[in-house]
């Protein structure tokens, strides 16, 4: 077959596209990091904001993961392997959050768990109040992070051939012990690359925490939430808060984005 002889030149221009994107991708980071002195890094991580926004945002947002991987993984399950209307109808659902803005859910959120909300006077009766607590902030940072852990687990599961449970349950395994022996250890790179998108999703959550939970310091203020109070007085000290939350982001990232080529050379190196 002869070569298309535009190929050559789409594929340059192609490349050139790429690099502007990934440049603008980029860019604003290394701006980050260019326009942070170590004494501006110091005094920001000294600064009384700092730390309890850290611990809460870490705090949080690891608990609002672990839901989300133990509630989303079953539902993902679901959705890969049963074709009703239902599941179809349900995957929609699950993807909301992702095209509504944050701002919408914070409200939404408000509407439902609020005093006067959809479920508010159930929860008076048993003196449950969720707006304004840290436990709203977990639960908005749970909606709008879980889709991109059930999405990507649902496309891993689709992964799973039907024979491999089949042999598993014809020696002797029970559906439950079939799919975590057989099911997870297959589609574990996919879990794993959802569970690193939904907790960046986390990390970063702002517009539904802030509506939703408030903005106090020590109790919902989170890191964004930080960056945001802080710029309003000092912009170097919101670029270090920035700047730790990016770096953050980035070591937790890629520690889970690498797992799984961890765990595959462990089970090598394994006699």
């Amino acid at each position: 077959m002869a070569r298309w002889k535009g190929g050559s030149a789409l594929t340059s221009m192609g490349a050139l596209f790429g690099i502007t994107l990934v440049g603008l991708l980029v860019l604003p980071f290394l701006a980050l990091v260019i326009s942070t002195p170590a004494a501006d890094l110091r005094a920001g991580t000294n600064h009384p904001l700092f730390a309890p926004a850290l611990l809460l945002s870490l705090r949080t947002t690891l608990t609002s993961l672990v839901v989300t991987v133990l509630l989303g993984t079953p539902l993902a399950w679901w959705l890969a392997s049963s074709r009703s209307r239902i599941a179809r109808v349900t995957e929609i659902l699950v993807d909301l959050p992702i095209v509504i803005p944050p701002a919408v859910v914070g409200v939404a959120l408000l509407e439902t768990f609020g005093r006067q909300g959809l479920l508010g006077p159930m929860l008076g009766t048993i003196e449950v109040s969720i707006p304004f607590t840290t436990g709203a902030v977990v639960l908005a940072q749970l909606v709008v992070s879980a889709p991109f852990f059930v999405q990507a687990a649902a496309n891993a599961f689709r992964k799973v051939e039907p024979d491999a449970l089949i042999v598993a349950r014809t020696l002797g395994a029970s559906p439950p012990v079939a799919f975590i022996r057989v099911a997870i250890p297959i589609a574990i790179p996919g879990l794993l690359v959802g569970a690193s998108l939904a907790w960046a999703r986390a990390l970063g959550e702002f517009g539904a925490t802030l509506l939703f939970a408030g903005n106090m310091p020590g109790r919902t203020q989170t890191m964004p939430l930080a960056i945001f109070s802080a710029l309003e007085t000092d912009v170097r000290l919101a670029v270090v808060f920035s700047l730790v939350l990016g770096a953050v982001g980035v070591v937790l990232l890629m520690a889970l984005r690498f797992a799984p080529a961890v765990r595959r050379s462990v089970t090598r190196s394994a006699p």
